[in-house]
C-alpha cells in the first residue's frame, strides 16, 4: 500500500506480506519469470529429533524481513561491492508446498513435481524446510539440471539406511540422493554429531566416494583446498541443515549441536562455493522457530545465510 505523505511505500519489516526478504509473490509455479524462486516446505513428519520444523518456513521469512532486495542493490563495506541488485534480478517468493498430514508420499510428490517446474523454466530453487527429509524430493525434482555435485553443511552425516524401515527420514537424504544417476560428488561439511549414522553408514559414503569433513578439519584445510576435488566452474547443489552451526547461536533446531561453526567463517564458506562452482539450488532446513529465543537468533541467522549464498551466486553471475 502506499504511503499516503510520500505516495511511495517504504516497505518496513512490520509491514505488508512477510514474503522472504520483502520479495513479490509469485502464486502460480508454472509461469515463474523468475532468476531465483524461494519455495517453503513446512514438512516435518520424518524428523527424528525435536519436531517444529513445519514452522521453519515461516520463520525464517518473517526473519528475512529484516532486510530487503532494492534497485542497486545493499552495499556490503567488508567486500566493498553492491549486492543483490533487484533491477538486475528478479527474486519471488512462490509460497508453501501443500500437504496432506501424515501422508509422506503426497508431501514428498508435491515438492518433487514443485521443484520441476521452477527447474524445468531455467528458475534456480531456494528451498525452506522442515526437517532434512525434504531435501531428498527436492533433488529429485533436479534431474533437469543434472548433472551436479552437492554440497552439504550439517552436523550430521545423514547417510542413515533406515529407521524401523522407513528410508526416508531426516537422517537419509544423503544415502538417497548419492543413489540418483545425475548426482556426483558429495561434500560434507561440519560433521560431528554423535548418535547419528554408524560406521557402516560412513565406510558406505566414502565408498561412494564423499569427502566428509569435521569442523575442525574443514577449519585445518580451507574452502579451496575442500572444494578443489570438484570441478571448477561445475553445477552444484547446496543443503544447509542448520545444526552445521553452533548450537550457542542455532539453538532452534531438532539436534543442536556444540562445537559447530560460526557466522562469519560460513558466510566466508558459501562464497567461496559460488566462487568455484555454479550453484543452481539450494535449500535450508531443520530451523525450529518453536525452539529459539525471543530474538529469533536461529530464524535469522538461517535467513541471513541464505540471503548471503543469493548474494554470492548473483554476484558471480554478474562478473561471469
Amino acid at each position: 500500500m502506499n504511503n499516503f505523505s510520500t505516495g511511495t511505500p517504504i516497505n518496513m519489516a512490520p509491514t505488508g506480506i512477510a514474503s522472504f526478504a520483502k520479495c513479490p509473490l509469485c502464486p502460480d509455479l508454472r509461469q515463474c519469470s523468475a532468476d531465483i524462486a524461494v519455495l517453503g516446505a513446512p514438512f516435518d513428519m520424518a524428523i527424528q529429533g525435536k519436531t517444529g520444523a513445519r514452522l521453519g518456513p515461516r520463520g525464517i521469512r518473517t526473519a528475512s524481513t529484516r532486510f530487503s532486495y532494492r534497485p542497486g542493490g545493499s552495499y556490503d563495506p567488508e567486500r566493498d561491492d553492491m549486492y543483490l541488485d533487484s533491477s538486475r534480478w528478479t527474486i519471488v517468493d512462490c509460497g508453501d508446498v501443500d500437504y496432506v498430514p501424515g501422508d509422506i508420499d503426497s508431501a514428498f510428490g508435491n515438492l518433487t513435481e514443485a521443484v520441476r517446474l521452477l527447474t524445468a523454466q531455467g528458475v534456480m530453487p531456494v528451498v525452506l524446510g522442515g526437517d532434512h527429509s525434504v531435501t531428498y524430493p527436492v533433488i529429485l525434482g533436479m534431474e533437469q539440471a543434472g548433472p551436479f555435485d552437492i554440497v552439504h553443511f550439517d552436523a550430521h552425516l545423514d547417510w542413515t539406511r533406515s529407521v524401523g524401515g522407513q528410508t526416508r527420514s531426516n537422517g537419509s537424504p544423503m544415502r538417497n540422493s548419492a543413489a540418483l544417476p545425475y548426482v556426483g560428488k558429495i561434500i560434507h561439511l561440519g560433521i560431528r554429531g554423535i548418535g547419528s549414522s554408524g560406521p557402516a553408514d560412513y565406510a558406505d559414503a566414502r565408498a561412494n566416494g564423499d569427502r566428509i569433513y569435521s569442523v575442525k578439519q574443514a577449519r585445518a584445510l580451507g574452502m579451496e583446498k575442500i572444494l578443489s576435488g570438484l570441478t571448477p566452474g561445475g553445477k552444484v547443489y547446496v543443503t544447509f541443515d542448520i545444526d552445521a552451526m553452533d548450537a550457542a547461536i542455532a539453538p532452534a533446531t531438532g539436534s543442536p549441536m556444540f562445537g559447530g561453526f560460526q557466522y562469519e567463517e560460513v558466510s566466508d564458506m558459501l562464497e567461496a562455493v559460488a566462487r568455484h562452482s555454479r550453484v543452481i539450488g539450494m535449500d535450508m532446513v531443520e530451523v525450529s522457530p518453536p525452539y529459539d529465543d525471543a530474538g529469533t537468533t536461529t530464524a535469522y541467522l538461517a535467513a541471513r545465510l541464505t540471503s548471503d549464498l543469493l548474494g554470492f551466486v548473483t554476484k558471480e553471475r554478474e562478473r561471469n
